[in-house]
């Protein structure tokens, strides 16, 4: 049995870094509109950094070209097609046959990844994606437990498989949703979803005999989160995904900050690892502890384990984590004063938790002093004013530099 790839959403170079930094094998990552992600950081300038300093650390990068493209699209596409071919990205990420016979022609050597956007479902429409040059299959989310084992025994051993393990769900079937375009005129299918089904509704039923009598539909003061869902979470899952033989465990959220890879990634790294290490002795619930602490939503297994599950709509709309939020980032370790870049307000007496690398415990500490980088004096409270406002506070243990430290509120 081979260890699955674990594999992190980059927005941006320095989120691929600390996806690294934590465990990831791998990123995926894209570039403007030609990815569903048109409103993550990734230029062409990032994409190339972020893909030399994963082949020098022996880690790979999947860049997505997913979109389902018009006619007028395709010189673009084939200069982005070109530019991945010079990088030597080690993936191409798409939903779109003719964006698939355009690598094919343009850049023959890179795999070729079919995105969960083209819904593969079945062993049948697998070996169709096979017979016309996908390496990898990434599967719909909403398939189940069987039906993925199912698909693995049934596809060639060249063929490889994807599942995404934890992450925002779509509404939709996979994506393919046109909510966003009809009432905010963005386009998910090109990358750029408004997340309309994330919006408070407020609903009305009209009495037939009664016209223009309309009464609200309410779940609460807020209005009625009808399409809004939980997040996914498979943690509990990860022996029986790992026995199944699924090649690549995704993780969803190229828009997510730095700190919320740091945290997932680490917590499904030492998920996976443990397991591998131990199987009789696996434990999910200490790294649910540490997913709880990030998650903005309730989390699901969604279809995983019971096709007929129903308990994954988030009826409260909430868009925060109410106990934990990110603290700071280290900049540079000293054993006296260590220098660190703030996320959020941070007062001396708060209670921190540095999450390690490779280590699913965190080593937890309160800010006893604060010193003012610039000046050295003592400071009682600082905030994040300007983007990347540091200040130096004494650290519990030797921190490396990119150390995610969260705060309890």
């Amino acid at each position: 049995m081979e260890k699955p790839e674990l594999l992190a959403p980059a927005g941006s170079f320095e989120k691929a870094k600390v996806a690294f930094l934590y465990g990831a094998d791998a990123v995926y990552c894209g570039t403007g509109a030609l990815s569903l992600r048109s409103r993550a950081e990734v230029d062409n300038d990032d994409l190339a950094k972020t893909i030399e300093y994963a082949h020098s650390i022996g880690k790979k990068v999947y860049a997505a070209i997913n979109i389902y493209a018009p006619d007028e699209m395709y010189s673009e596409i084939e200069r982005q097609v070109a530019m991945l071919n010079k990088l030597a990205v080690d993936a191409i990420i798409v939903s779109d046959g003719g964006v698939i016979d355009t690598i094919k022609e343009l850049a023959p050597d890179i795999p070729i990844h079919v995105s969960t956007q083209a819904n593969s479902l079945s062993a049948h429409t697998a070996r169709f994606w096979y017979k016309n040059g996908a390496s990898r299959i990434i599967l719909s989310r909403e398939m189940n437990k069987e039906q993925i084992k199912n698909l693995i025994q049934n596809i060639p051993q060249g063929l490889e498989t994807e599942i995404f393990i934890h992450g925002a769900i779509c509404w939709a079937y996979s994506g393919r949703c046109y909510l966003s375009d009809f009432l905010a005129n963005r386009n998910a299918n090109l990358g750029d979803c408004a997340q309309s089904c994330r919006w408070a509704y407020n609903i009305y039923i009209e009495e037939k005999n009664n016209p223009g009598n309309m009464m609200p539909i309410e779940e609460d003061t807020n209005g009625t989160y009808v399409l809004s869902s939980k997040d996914l979470c498979l943690v509990k899952s990860i022996p029986e995904i790992v026995e199944m033989g699924v090649t690549s465990l995704k993780i969803e959220g190229r828009l997510k900050s730095e700190y919320y890879v740091a945290s997932v990634v680490n917590a499904y790294r030492n998920a996976i690892d443990d397991y591998i290490n131990d199987k009789d002795n696996y434990d999910y619930t200490k790294y649910l502890k540490e997913l709880e602490k990030v998650k903005t939503r309730g989390l699901t297994e969604f279809f995983f384990q019971d096709k007929n599950n129903k308990d994954f709509q988030e009826f409260d709309g909430k868009q925060y984590n109410p106990d934990y939020e990110y603290g700071a980032q280290v900049l540079e370790y000293n054993e006296d004063k260590s220098i660190i870049k703030i996320g959020n307000k941070l007062t001396v007496g708060d209670k921190m938790e540095i999450i390690i690398p490779n280590k699913i415990n965190v080593e937890e500490f309160t800010i006893n002093k604060m010193w003012d980088t610039e000046t050295d004096e003592e400071v009682d409270t600082v905030n994040p004013g300007k983007l990347g406002q540091s200040v130096k506070i004494h650290l519990p243990i030797k921190c490396e530099q990119g150390w995610m430290i969260r705060r309890k509120k």
